[in-house]
């Protein structure tokens, strides 16, 4: 019997990975982000480098944030520019502050 290869990523470094260009997408830190779900900085800083088993509440507020459905954020084939129409959306967030 033949041993087959895993060659796509973990669901956890799916995440990582789409969390990462999402937020880059809108033009948010992880502290911007973390701001707008009520969670700590550092906290989205370890999704993001894949250390954290993230709750799917944690999950759906992070896509919420993000305007993506859940499963966007554990695709396998979302790209940088994918879904790129909220570009501009923090500069927005922050001038209302």
């Amino acid at each position: 019997m033949k041993k087959q290869v895993k060659t796509s990523l973990s669901a956890r470094a799916r995440l990582a990975k789409n969390l990462r260009l999402l937020r880059a997408r809108d033009g948010l830190s992880q502290e911007a982000l973390a701001d707008l779900v009520d969670l700590h900085r550092t906290y989205v800083g370890s999704i993001e480098r894949s250390e954290r088993n993230v709750s799917l509440d944690n999950i759906e507020k992070l896509a919420g944030a993000l305007k993506v459905d859940i499963s966007e954020l554990l695709s396998e084939s979302i790209t940088p520019g994918q879904s790129g129409a909220r570009q501009g959306r923090c500069r927005l967030i922050h001038a209302a502050n």
